[in-house]
This record gives C-alpha cells, sequence and structure tokens, in this order.
C-alpha cells in the first residue's frame, strides 16, 4: 500500500444561486473591491488515504465525492491524486 494525498474542490453548479458569494461580494464591495463582479464560494479538502496505486486512489476519491463530499443535485466537484510525502 502506498499513501496519497487528494485535494478534492465542490462548487455549486452554476445554476444554483449562491447566497454565500453574494455575501461575500457585498462584503468585499464594502471594503472598496467595487471592481468584483461575482464571487461562488465552495468548499475545499485534503484527504489522506492508503491504496495500491494512483488508479485505486482515484477511484476512491471519486467514490467518496459521489457518495458523500458533494451532492450531485446542486453541486460539482474535482480533485487531484498525488503520492503522499
Amino acid at each position: 500500500m502506498s499513501r496519497f494525498l487528494a485535494r478534492v474542490y465542490v462548487s455549486l453548479k452554476p445554476t444554483v444561486n449562491d447566497p454565500e458569494g453574494l455575501t461575500i461580494r457585498g462584503g468585499l464591495h464594502s471594503l472598496g473591491y467595487r471592481a468584483v463582479e461575482r464571487v461562488r464560494a465552495g468548499k475545499y479538502m485534503e484527504i489522506t488515504l492508503d491504496a495500491a496505486d494512483g488508479a485505486e486512489a482515484d477511484a476512491r476519491v471519486r467514490e467518496m465525492c459521489q457518495k458523500l463530499l458533494a451532492n450531485p443535485v446542486i453541486e460539482e466537484f474535482r480533485f487531484e491524486v498525488e503520492p503522499a510525502d
């Protein structure tokens, strides 16, 4: 077994309203950053896991995203898997 690090990014689909993003944009505007047109908020996770190889680690992380980490109705995800130090 080898150890891998997965970096997972989950964000709302473009067609889903993002009230958190709107609030952040409003805060940035109130701080004087009027050039900010749009903010989309999301989640970032780092997961360390053991797997036989990179392909197995990839498959496991994809399954985790599909089953728990992302809501497929309103969210999309992407991830990167690399050997952990």
